[in-house]
């Protein structure tokens, strides 16, 4: 998997309308090349089920955040290839990271799952189009 990171659409998690400047939906327009090898990691990253459950633990604990302490045992994996699943999502730019002695706490970047979320959401109707 390529080293690339998923760039971050603003600091504060996009706000209204930020998606759409950025990343036209891949439903209303074909991506072009650059925006297609941006996204591919992201994808990839995601295409694995370990590493989609991983994310879906994260995004959805209390508190935003999860010690890899508390992942591990969810799976019938060794702790590294658990803290490898974790680094491919790292730097894809799913989630970040923060060590806290000896455990690493990870939580979800929410500018990136809206961006994911926006590039595949079809575009409102027309209203105009419609009449």
């Amino acid at each position: 998997m390529s080293k690339q990171e998923l760039p971050v659409v603003s600091a504060d998690g996009a706000g209204p309308g930020t998606a759409e400047r950025c990343c036209p939906t891949l439903l209303a327009a074909p991506l072009d090349e650059d925006q297609a090898a941006e996204l591919a990691p992201v994808f990839k990253a995601l295409g694995d089920p370990v590493r989609l459950r991983l994310l879906s633990m994260i995004a959805s604990r209390a508190g935003g955040e999860v010690c890899v302490c508390d992942l591990t045992p969810a799976f019938a994996l060794s702790q590294p290839t658990i803290s490898h699943h974790l680094k491919l999502l790292r730097q894809a730019g799913l989630i970040a990271s923060e060590r806290r002695g000896t455990w690493v706490h990870y939580r979800l970047l929410p500018a990136a799952t809206d961006r994911l979320a926006a590039v595949l959401t079809r575009p409102a109707p027309d209203p105009a189009a419609t009449s």
